[in-house]
């Protein structure tokens, strides 16, 4: 097993640690007979509750008009609803409706069933050691500005700007 001993290295570590695990979770992910730009639509709108179509493509940084095709489409299947916004009448909010939650919870639970086959290959104190460092590694990058840049800031926080 190739050592990882100073920072390029770690940063390399990392962004193929992120990119292995995502392309695992997408194929676990097959569950919910969605596109991978519908899934990750519908965690967004399960994290953050109903949003304007707008803001929902802000915050999973992609186009409108992708967003738009996805949301569509996730309309006609029943797994999102799509109503005037009442705060904004030029724009949409998006909801989950009850199917889109069910599938949302099936993803959750399959994606976490993987992760947990991922973590049991591993002893209990590796376990420990990965969940730690996964601790840290959060709360970095909750605090790093380029993480944050596209979703409203938290309402207990001052707002941080893309800079």
């Amino acid at each position: 097993m190739p050592t990882f001993p100073n920072e390029s290295h770690t940063g390399s570590l990392l962004r193929e640690v992120a990119r292995l695990y995502t392309r695992a979770q997408r194929v676990v992910a097959d569950c919910c007979h969605t596109t991978n730009t519908q899934c990750h639509l519908l965690t967004e709108l399960d994290r953050s509750g109903p949003v304007p179509l707008s803001e929902l493509g802000t915050r999973v940084s992609l186009e409108k008009s992708w967003v738009s095709r996805a949301v569509e489409a996730m309309v006609e299947r029943g797994l999102v609803s799509k109503e005037p916004n009442p705060s904004d009448a030029r724009s949409w909010l998006v909801t989950l409706t009850a199917e889109g939650r069910r599938t949302v919870d099936e993803l959750n639970r399959t994606l976490d069933d993987h992760a947990g086959h991922l973590l049991g290959a591993l002893s209990e104190r590796e376990r420990a050691v990965v969940e730690s460092s996964l601790l840290l590694l959060m709360k970095a990058l909750r605090e790093d500005t380029a993480a944050n840049c596209c979703l409203p800031p938290p309402e207990r926080k001052e707002s941080r700007s893309c800079r």
